[in-house]
């Protein structure tokens, strides 16, 4: 029999067997408390699973119970709710949260800092203190500006219009309110019922079992993610040609901070891994429900089936690379990897230019990815002509950016903005991707197809501290509305190629 550990949880002592589970297992699969998010499996990178050990804070999935015995641990359920329920509105007020994964750790972590500033509350310390996180959606600045909201009287909103507008600017179904930012949005890993299997992948085609995480685990002989220190180059060549414009991209992360999970009952139906987010469109076609309902049929128990972040990283879709050329008067060639549909949305909004789809070795592609093709497209299009210019997307909104003054402004419209707090939300999240894209987003893809970058702060995702400040107006219209965030990433995308010069490989500065 393993010795005991004894600490407290949440003012509650608590005992449990020093079998060497992580801080994290303990708080998520014994205790029930899902605020404790896990996000990278574990590599201790993300900030999802932060919570206080004697008051500060810490990334629970690297930290071995063995640890913290003797010590006090506080959740973000263990906060006095006063303070809990504060977070939370000032999040939904200031649009800091979209499928609210990452939002509970980073406001663990927002809180402790809290507990220790003096009172002016300078925007810096929190912007440092988010190194230790990693969100995808809002783009940081929502977030400091929840931060310096902290404790003021909420707006009165239209909750249906905000709904609308999110679903929107998402594509799935979604849910607004403070309780999104407190980790409450029906993530699958979530809502697991008390005994199910666990199931990993054993990195050989099929599923490893046990009780707990920390046996499937065991039994896959999960290997710990790395990053490589090697740069490999461009997976296409330029199409040869005498072109104006050029533009080759790599092979990038879509770096959704949910890892794919779900689980099901025999006979039953599998619960659905977008919850509270599309994942930027990369998991419209996850797998792992039709796992789940085969395993859970197979073993006649519930089953619950999780992707480590390095399966999403090998296995997930990723942005098809391609390589661009142009000539002075609109025509020329894209070369596209091999994608289903990426060359109807490109001829969608470029029919001028070829489309040729090549076959390499490398991870899969997508083109519900946000944009894919299409994009690429527009942007190396509108190099022709070197000036701010609109940007429409298929969606019918469109958007215009430039820089100023070290910042970038843009100008959306999307029809009846219908909640201005949540498509201001999306356009900003969606001007960070855009910027980490172009300037330093790319995996290493050895010519063999195998990914090589396989820790979250390998994918080059721009932190807080280096993400320019994004100046959102929002035209006024009656009509019907429309997603414009999407008009919003291609805009910045070339506002930020145009600034650079127009280089013409993507990510502009190397990472390593």
């Amino acid at each position: 029999m393993a010795a005991a550990l004894e600490f407290t949880v949440d003012g509650r002592r608590i005992e449990v067997p020093d079998d060497g589970a992580s801080l994290m297992e303990v708080l998520r699969d014994r205790l029930g408390i899902h605020s404790v998010k896990d996000g990278c499996s574990p590599q201790g990178q993300c900030g999802c699973c932060t919570v206080w050990v004697d008051g500060k804070p810490r990334v629970s999935c690297v930290t071995p119970a063995r640890r913290v015995a003797g010590r006090a641990i506080t959740t973000l359920a263990g906060l006095p709710p006063d303070t809990s329920v504060a977070w939370g509105e000032a999040f939904c007020a200031a649009g800091a949260s979209q499928c609210g994964f990452c939002t509970p750790g980073i406001i663990m972590r927002l809180a402790g800092l809290d507990a220790r500033s003096s009172e002016d509350r300078p925007r810096s310390a929190a912007a440092s203190a988010l190194a230790a996180h990693l969100c995808r959606c809002t783009g940081w600045q929502t977030i400091l500006e929840a931060w310096e909201g902290f404790g003021a009287a909420p707006p009165e909103r239209d909750w249906d219009a905000a709904i609308r507008r999110a679903e929107l600017e998402g594509g799935v179904a979604q849910a607004v309110g403070a309780d999104v930012a407190l980790g409450e949005g029906g993530f699958a890993d979530d809502t697991v019922p008390e005994g199910a299997l666990v199931a990993l992948s054993d990195g050989r085609g099929g599923w490893a079992l046990g009780e707990t995480v920390a046996e499937a685990r065991a039994a896959a002989g999960k290997v710990q993610g790395r990053r490589t220190p090697t740069e490999l180059p461009m997976p296409l060549d330029l199409p040869e040609g005498d072109w104006a414009v050029r533009l080759r991209t790599s092979w990038v992360e879509p770096a959704y901070l949910e890892t794919d999970a779900s689980w099901c009952a025999p006979g039953g139906e599998p619960a659905n891994p977008l919850a509270n987010g599309g994942a930027f469109g990369a998991k419209l076609a996850s797998p792992l429900p039709e796992i789940a309902r085969r395993l859970a049929d197979e073993h006649g128990r519930p089953v619950r089936v999780l992707w480590s972040r390095e399966d999403t990283v090998r296995h997930g879709p990723k942005r098809p690379p391609v390589a661009i050329g142009i000539d002075a008067d609109g025509r020329g060639v894209v070369r596209v990897v091999r994608t289903p549909g990426v060359a109807d949305a490109i001829a969608s909004v470029a029919p001028g230019l070829t489309v040729e789809e090549v076959d390499i070795a490398g991870p899969p592609t997508s083109a519900a990815i946000r944009g894919a093709g299409w994009v690429e497209a527009t942007v190396a299009l509108s190099a022709l002509n070197d000036v701010p210019q609109p940007f429409t997307s298929p969606g019918g909104g469109s958007a215009r950016a430039e820089w100023h003054q070290g910042g970038l402004r843009v100008l959306v419209s999307g029809g009846n903005p219908l909640d201005e707090i949540v498509l201001r939300s999306y356009c900003i999240g969606a001007a960070h991707m855009a910027y980490s894209w172009v300037t330093s987003e790319a995996l290493t893809v050895d010519p063999d197809g195998e990914v090589h970058d396989l820790t979250i702060r390998s994918f080059g995702v721009i932190p807080a501290s280096r993400m320019p400040p994004v100046e959102v107006e929002i035209e006024p219209s009656d009509d019907p509305p429309v997603n414009c965030s999407d008009a919003v990433f291609a805009a910045v995308a070339a506002a930020t190629w145009r600034a650079a010069g127009h280089p013409p490989d993507w990510p502009l500065a190397m990472r390593r």
